[in-house]
């Protein structure tokens, strides 16, 4: 047998340039381009704006640090699900690959599929939202179904990514390599332009004057009673509030670093390559992030970020630079940037419902290779419910003007505190670990423990707490959909039970 092979059959393809590809390709989607204009408005100035993105980095850094050592120690498919399992009890395990399944992986896939088709429609007009195929059919008052161009498009994407993926492991490396390569390097051009030439407005003089004087900040209002609206400026309480709720859009922007390990199986020397790609990709990626922001307040006033037509803070500040071609340019660079952040979400997030099905917890179907060494009936399936997760659309009537939605964007604002409790989990689970199997081979170590995984449960708890208190009709419900996986796995467990009793 090959030594580039398993015994289950995958194919060690991935190298460390390919696993850090892996990495910041999976980050890098368009929320770089987007969300600092909320940031802005919750924080209040330039250096807030700049103060949160680090906070971000800083505590993506420390999770990759601690997700090293489960990595080395465990270097299997399935990733996180495996590390969860492990520590905890199957049960665990299965609630975070159910909830990935439902609504984490591919509610983001269907996410930045449409981000592509929205902003392709900046090139080509007839790809609208506006442009129905079928037009909305109410299922209720709140809820709709309709196939748009935008629509149509964004499912032709899941289905070439879904294809191109169920080719083999070198094809989608392929695509995930060159796409990061590129937008990679469209950020670092963004960054320059932004920094030289944008820089010359005398923009960040001005936003350097005013740093961290805040400048009509947002109030953030409690969903329950019992706790006050607050401001950035209403103390230390205040100050903690808004930079725990602007973290949401930055750290939603750097997920997805964690995708390297569901493909751990298909991993060169995955002990040392890794761990060493989670550092390199998420580094890369959050130091991009923040001198993207540095650009932008170069360019634009904390007033025009936060309030850029649509959120569209990177297409703002090219139209500055390029003027009317800065949209153009722009819908350019995001729409590599989406392909190959998809191309990534697809192939890493079907290996983690193969390890599932290994483990009798999933379709028995999707536990199995092709001959191309690659989970398609995983792919297949995977990509199947995302394109039904484009399809549905949210009803809002306001003035006798009814306008739609995306059902899987309500659903990932659902999940995000719960995408939170399982990082904290995870982590929590090197403690538990190092306690269960303290002779258990570890060839990477985290580094910094016990300090750095104590501060990112520490600051990601206090993240979530603030969530719960001040965002809870969008954190409640998303533990709601994690505890779906609860009688789900019961019966799994069942099937799996009753299957190995008939073996005998």
């Amino acid at each position: 047998m090959s030594n580039d092979r398993k015994e289950e059959g995958f194919v060690r393809g991935l190298g460390l340039f390919d696993s850090t590809m892996v990495v910041a390709g999976s980050m890098i989607g368009s929320g770089i381009f987007i969300v600092s204009a909320d940031i802005a408005r919750q924080t209040g100035s330039p250096g807030g704006l700049l103060l949160t993105w680090i906070i971000t980095g800083i505590l993506t850094i420390f999770a990759a640090l601690s997700y090293g050592e489960l990595a080395a120690m465990m270097p299997k498919a399935g990733g996180q699900y495996v590390y969860l399992r492990e520590s905890y009890s199957p049960l665990w395990g299965f609630l975070y690959g159910w909830t990935l399944f439902l609504v984490i992986q591919t509610g983001t896939i269907a996410a930045v599929a449409v981000a592509f088709a929205r902003f392709l429609g900046v090139l080509i007009p007839e790809i609208s939202a506006e442009n129905y195929l079928i037009p909305p059919i109410h299922l209720s008052s709140n809820y709709a179904i309709s196939l748009s161009m935008q629509q149509l498009i964004a499912i032709l994407m899941i289905v070439l990514l879904t294809l191109i993926n169920t080719q083999g492991l070198a094809l989608g490396k392929w695509i995930q390599n060159i796409f990061t390569s590129a937008k990679t390097l469209s950020l670092i051009a963004l960054i320059i332009l932004g920094i030289f030439i944008g820089g010359q407005t005398g923009t960040f003089a001005e936003n350097w004057a005013n740093f961290f004087t805040p400048h009509n900040p947002a109030t953030i209002k409690p969903e329950y009673f019992g706790f006050p609206e607050v401001t950035v400026e209403a103390g230390l309480w205040g100050l903690i509030v808004a930079f725990c709720v602007a973290q949401v859009g930055s750290l939603f922007s750097a997920d997805a670093w964690n995708n390297i390990t569901f493909a751990a199986g298909e991993v060169k020397e995955p002990q040392k390559n890794i761990p060493l790609s989670l550092v390199l990709g998420t580094s890369l990626v959050i130091g991009l992030y923040v001198l993207a922001n540095v650009a932008y307040l170069c360019t634009l006033s904390i007033h025009q970020i936060q309030t850029a037509p649509d959120d569209r803070v990177g297409t703002a500040a090219l139209q500055v630079i390029f003027g009317d071609w800065g949209a153009t340019v722009m819908a350019i660079a995001i729409l590599i940037s989406t392909f190959g952040c998809n191309n990534g979400l697809v192939l890493a997030g079907a290996r983690v419902y193969y390890a599932m099905a290994k483990d009798g917890l999933f379709f028995k179907a999707t536990g199995k290779l092709n001959e191309k060494h690659v989970p398609a009936v995983a792919l297949v399936l995977q990509g199947i419910w995302t394109c039904l997760l484009v399809l549905p659309r949210t009803v809002q009537e306001r003035g006798g003007v009814v306008s739609y939605g995306n059902l899987y964007s309500t659903l990932l604002d659902y999940v995000v505190f719960a995408i939170l409790i399982f990082y904290i989990l995870t982590i929590i689970g090197l403690f538990v670990l190092r306690k269960k199997r303290p002779d258990a081979e570890r060839p990477y170590k985290a580094i910094g423990y016990p300090v750095i995984p104590i501060i990112y449960i520490v600051a990601a708890s206090l993240i979530s707490l603030v969530l719960l208190i001040y965002k809870p009709k969008t954190s409640v419900p998303g533990l709601l959909i994690v505890l779906t996986g609860v009688p789900v796995y019961l019966i799994w467990k069942r099937i799996r039970q009753k299957s190995n009793h008939s073996e005998f």
